[in-house]
């Protein structure tokens, strides 16, 4: 039986702690009031001196967990290689740089790493006495764009199969599984000046089953001749290489990798007043990974605060309860 509970990655509050609204407390305090299990915590971000955190401050995250009863699940961790002007890190200082990470995350009582997608699969093997000894384990973001058909994932995939270790391991955003290109992204890049018939295109493929990024590669990399007529305006130009950064992959394509997916990202754009969020199917998501039987946490991480109209409020708070609402529900009546 699959024992899926819910997190928040504080991602997805990003506006409201940039602009000092809400705090680390005031922002654990939401998640308790919304009776969310667990949380994702982007340390770079909300831990000072990250990843050399004082011992006070460690205390004080530790005080918060006690607080509110969250269970601190995952840091996401970025692998920064164009820290200098000049030159790109070596193998030796992106590994240094990932060990630190693991020792935080140690100390912080977190038990899993997201690294970002594209980290090279060359740093699994040196990193592995060090998620060994700190028990914590690391796992690749598969996310849109950058999934199962691009080179560097599938050779991170690889080594993680020939390493066969608990401690690597996958992250699935649900970015991957979009049913329909999302709406707060077309109001706004229509706002913007894009065309309504570039949108109006993307729309019919994935009604059709697929997407502008599969079309692209069966494509030999060009946009199809289809796609070209509808690219009208300057917009249209900036935006078009972006169009395939939402996928719409069946669910299925995760089958052979549930052995290995540690975590998921439930990509958020907008939550409707009907309930379902406008652009994926999160319920039958769930469904799949109650029919798994998967042991792990779904977390939430809105990113529609990025396609907030001009004059229009953040509605970073509201879309997160919403959010959270809808998957305990979907929970409660698949699980029990």
């Amino acid at each position: 039986m699959s024992k899926i509970k819910t997190a928040v990655s504080l991602y997805s509050l990003q506006d409201e702690y940039l602009n000092h609204r809400m705090n680390l407390d005031d922002l654990m305090h939401f998640l308790q009031e919304h009776k969310v299990e667990g949380v994702e915590i982007l340390p770079d971000q909300m831990i000072k001196n990250a990843p050399h955190p004082t011992q006070e401050d460690v205390s004080h995250w530790h005080q918060l967990l006690e607080e509110t009863g969250i269970k601190p699940v995952i840091a996401d961790v970025f692998l920064n290689t164009n820290l200098y002007n000049n030159r790109s890190l070596t193998k030796r200082e992106c590994i240094e740089l990932l060990i630190e990470e693991i020792k935080q995350a140690n100390r912080l009582g977190i038990k899993l790493i997201r690294l970002v997608s594209m980290v090279p699969y060359w740093v699994c093997e040196p990193l592995l006495p060090y998620c060994k000894e700190c028990d914590v384990t690391i796992a690749l973001e598969i996310h849109a764009g950058m999934a199962f058909d691009e080179p560097e994932t599938l050779h991170f995939i690889e080594e993680m199969k020939r390493l066969d270790s608990p401690y690597i391991g996958l992250v699935i955003d649900t970015g991957i599984f979009c049913k329909k290109f999302p709406r707060v992204v077309v109001n706004y890049e229509i706002n913007n000046g894009a065309s309504p018939e570039m949108f109006a295109y993307l729309d019919e493929i994935f009604a059709q089953g697929t997407d502008l990024h599969r079309i692209v590669k069966e494509n030999n990399g060009e946009y199809p001749e289809d796609f070209k007529k509808v690219i009208k305006t300057k917009e249209d130009q900036m935006f078009a290489p972006l169009c395939d950064g939402y996928e719409n992959y069946p669910f299925t394509v995760l089958d052979e990798y549930m052995p290995y997916i540690k975590h998921f990202h439930i990509k958020m754009f907008e939550m409707t007043s009907e309930g379902p969020e406008y652009s994926m199917d999160y319920k039958g998501l769930l469904e799949y990974l109650h029919g798994k039987d998967y042991d792990g946490y779904v977390a939430t991480e809105y990113e529609g605060n990025r396609f907030t109209l001009p004059g229009k409020p953040m509605q970073e708070k509201e879309q997160v309860a919403a959010n959270q609402k809808y998957l305990q529900a979907c929970l409660k009546e698949i699980q029990g």
